[in-house]
């Protein structure tokens, strides 16, 4: 292989690691939390019940499963290879699951809007089917996550009835490239992110038009 190859594939799995750093389940629902907050009629509210909220979803959905993933991995002795395995990957799943009822519940005592618990609706949705069908068949969180968002943004168009076309435009090229670089970095083969996209489109619609 030419020397302009290897650099060209280095620089290929380069982005595909940062692709997979920078789109972490974990972020989406803050994300979408924030885009609500300022792109809705919820940008009117008070700075400082915007913050509270935001803090809120990410102790919930970001630092407490953080915490909890690593005092898992250290009561236990697992290393990071050891954590992501198969059949220990179920109890960072689980946690998150129970985070993500917390956060349900403050946004359900707060009395947010019902279209941003949602969000959560739809993250737990992902988690618990990632936890069922992982028992069988690996498929890719990732890919689940990106998918998850295109199906939120056909489900909230309907909602607050605007056009949907470049948002869906956007999110399919960031899921392609996703998966793209889930495969380029072999953690997981061309069947594993479909199914895991087809999974995220899937909960997304339901969990923000039928909640």
């Amino acid at each position: 292989m030419s020397k302009e190859k290897i650099r060209t594939l280095r620089l290929l799995i380069t982005g595909a690691r940062i692709l997979s750093c920078i789109f972490i389940p974990s972020f989406y629902p803050l994300v979408g939390f924030i885009i609500l907050l300022s792109a809705t009629y919820m940008s009117l509210l008070p700075w400082d019940f915007k913050l509270m909220v935001l803090s809120a979803v990410y102790i919930f959905t970001i630092a407490m499963p953080w915490l909890g993933h690593k005092m898992v991995q250290r009561i236990y002795g697992w290393t990071h290879h050891e954590m992501h395995l198969q059949h220990n990957r179920a109890i960072a799943y689980i946690i998150k699951i129970i985070c993500y009822l917390c956060c349900l519940s403050f946004c359900k005592n707060m009395n947010l809007p019902y279209f941003m618990g949602a969000i959560i609706v739809v993250s737990l949705l992902v988690n618990c089917l990632c936890v069922i069908i992982n028992t069988w068949n690996h498929i890719s969180a990732h890919s689940a996550g990106t998918g998850a968002i295109i199906g939120c943004i056909f489900a909230y168009s309907t909602i607050f009835h605007f056009n949907p076309t470049w948002w869906l435009c956007a999110s399919i090229l960031l899921s392609g490239a996703v998966m793209s670089s889930r495969m380029l970095l072999r953690g997981h083969t061309l069947k594993q992110v479909l199914d895991g996209t087809a999974v995220g489109i899937c909960c997304g619609l339901i969990g923000i038009i039928f909640f």
